[in-house]
């Protein structure tokens, strides 16, 4: 893709990754914090290492899971705030103004949300490793896995701030459909143990291949086919980049 815009397109995502950078205590440190306390309460409940998925101890199927959560939800949480604050604080303009195309500014709302999940991610990675180690079963898929994870979540993020017209129908989005969707991922089990339909329920959720993928990438265990996940989560970040181009242009929720 030809930008014709190089400097505001290298201005605006200096200013994306800028925003979570500045207060990196609360963007990147935090989630590592939730993490180890999701692994160490989820592990005490389930029975410590003696709960076994797959013949890996509990927190060692988990521990995949976990990560993939941090990265998403801070790519989320960066691309979402951004714009919601834009539209209450009244300095949405600020991006509008500049002769920047409704894919110039996708383009850089995007970067950073894969930016701070990346971040998140090579952070709670690190943290997660001095309690639960693991060796990487398969580097190549959990770089591509968690581009495209970030990148999605980071996508609907951007939709989710145009949409919302206020905190509480950001809090929402967040409450109602990103946070089930995540928890109901096959995060904290395999969905081979549940009931026939919703074994195939889940296969529509594009969490669970996030996940699964990201937990073959490291343990090289998975319940699902990887190049179709890889496929979904790509023809999913398609649909959402045209849709949110389309919105731009249009101006859905941005005049008034």
């Amino acid at each position: 893709m030809t930008f014709c815009n190089t400097i505001g397109v290298y201005t605006l995502c200096k200013r994306e990754i800028w925003r979570f950078t500045k207060v990196w205590n609360q963007t990147v440190v935090a989630p590592v914090v939730t993490t180890l306390l999701f692994l160490a309460i989820m592990t005490l409940a389930m029975g410590g290492h003696k709960r076994q998925i797959d013949g890996l101890e509990f927190n060692q199927f988990i521990a995949p899971g976990l990560i993939m959560m941090a990265i998403v939800q801070n790519a989320f949480a960066n691309t979402s705030s951004s714009l919601m604050l834009g539209k209450i604080q009244g300095v949405i303009i600020d991006i509008l103004t500049p002769p920047l195309t409704g894919g110039e500014i996708t383009f850089c709302m995007v970067v950073g949300g894969v930016a701070r999940g990346l971040a998140v991610g090579i952070v709670v990675m690190t943290a997660v490793y001095l309690f639960v180690p693991f060796t990487m079963h398969d580097p190549l898929i959990a770089v591509a896995v968690v581009v495209l994870a970030s990148i999605m979540l980071a996508l609907l993020g951007v939709l989710t701030g145009l949409w919302a017209q206020s905190f509480d129908q950001l809090a929402a989005i967040t409450n109602y459909i990103i946070t089930p969707l995540a928890f109901l991922s096959g995060t904290f089990y395999s969905i081979r143990d549940l009931p026939e339909f919703w074994y195939h329920v889940c296969h529509y959720n594009p969490f669970f291949y996030m996940i699964d993928i990201f937990r073959y990438s490291i343990i090289g265990i998975s319940d699902g086919q990887v190049m179709q996940g890889l496929a979904v989560l790509t023809g999913t970040n398609i649909v959402l980049w045209l849709t949110i181009v389309r919105l731009f242009k249009t101006g859905y929720r941005l005049k008034s």
